[in-house]
């Protein structure tokens, strides 16, 4: 098992490579949401995470932290050009050691890919792909979440346009206030919007849900 240092020097790798070869460094979870992520994750200590949009693993391997001994977390994601960069931070990570990969990296559309996963249920979900896609993400990801489970959605308060009298009409805007009023008038939801960065739902499906 690495060590606290090494698991820190793996994310400062991983925030240096983010910011010299890609255009989107800002993307890259911040240190304190990174460790909110790590916090929650040992929380719950999940056996199965699903993160749906990793871009170069900084989150992923947050949330690793609180996966139980034999569990593994499968990250998505669109961008095939991102997969050395973060393949190697997860290897870096401890996450890709021989004969034992804790944390497995899909490539492709999440929507496409979702589907493909099989009987695999989740404790712990965390949204942060295409805004578009977050009310169809909520569809898909739900029957695959244990009874109890929980979803993180980053995001959702998006630069503070879902929060305007007139918000703008733009696909991504629209999408995100869509799931937000889902999440907070689902009563199979129990749901609390962190006003951290750009905004964190952290929402807990209840144990006895009934569908709609």
């Amino acid at each position: 098992m690495l060590q606290e240092d090494q698991i820190h020097e793996a994310l400062r790798w991983i925030e240096r490579q983010t910011h010299l070869k890609t255009k989107h460094a800002r993307m890259l979870s911040s240190g304190d949401q990174g460790r909110l992520l790590q916090l929650i994750s040992l929380m719950i200590q999940p056996k199965y995470i699903l993160e749906l949009g990793t871009f170069t693993g900084y989150s992923a391997v947050c949330l690793s932290r609180g996966l139980q001994a034999g569990g593994r977390l499968d990250a998505l994601e669109i961008n095939d050009e991102l997969e050395d960069l973060i393949l190697e931070g997860f290897r870096r990570a401890g996450l890709r050691e021989p004969g034992e990969e804790k944390a497995r990296l899909l490539i492709g559309d999440a929507c496409a890919l979702i589907p493909t996963l099989g009987d695999q249920t989740y404790d712990l979900v965390y949204i942060d792909a295409n805004k578009r896609d977050y009310p169809r993400y909520l569809d898909l990801v739900l029957p695959r979440i244990r009874p109890g489970g929980y979803i993180l959605a980053d995001n959702v308060l998006w630069d503070g346009k879902v929060l305007l009298e007139n918000p703008p009409q733009d696909a991504q805007t629209q999408a995100i206030l869509q799931f937000n009023q889902r999440v907070a008038n689902d009563p199979r939801f129990e749901s609390v919007l962190l006003p951290i960065r750009d905004g964190l739902y952290l929402i807990r499906v209840k144990k006895n849900i009934v569908p709609l």
